[in-house]
């Protein structure tokens, strides 16, 4: 992945076809070790291809990938429909509500009147 990291930053320094070296010097500037067979590898796949066509293909084959952490915020927004159809879950969706507000006021009194500067 750094490989790929570096060849990317050079291209958007401006320089249009970053050789291996260019790509060490940058891993280099920052600590890096270089892995000759996996910078070789690189190379290959990406010989006589377009990087721009590359990028494009791999954002779609991530985004038709999903991404993990999505999947809850869409169970807890879609939620809401499930429970009017089934009529179970509106129940703990209000006691939800609640304790959202009990927290709030615990939280208030917390400050008990003090202020972190006086």
């Amino acid at each position: 992945m750094k490989v790929v990291a570096a060849y990317l930053l050079a291209m958007l320094a401006g320089n249009g076809a970053p050789s291996p070296d260019d790509v060490k010097g940058i891993l280099a500037s920052v600590g890096a070790d270089v892995e000759e067979d996996r910078l070789d590898l690189f190379y290959k796949l990406v010989e006589g291809k377009d990087v721009n066509e590359l990028l494009q293909l791999g954002s779609q084959k991530f985004a038709s990938g999903g991404g993990g952490g999505g999947g809850a915020v869409m169970a807890a927004g879609g939620g809401g429909g499930g429970a009017a159809a089934t009529g179970g879950a509106a129940p703990a969706a209000e006691e939800e509500k609640k304790e959202e507000k009990k927290e709030e006021k615990e939280e208030s009194d917390d400050d008990m009147g003090f202020s972190l500067f006086d």
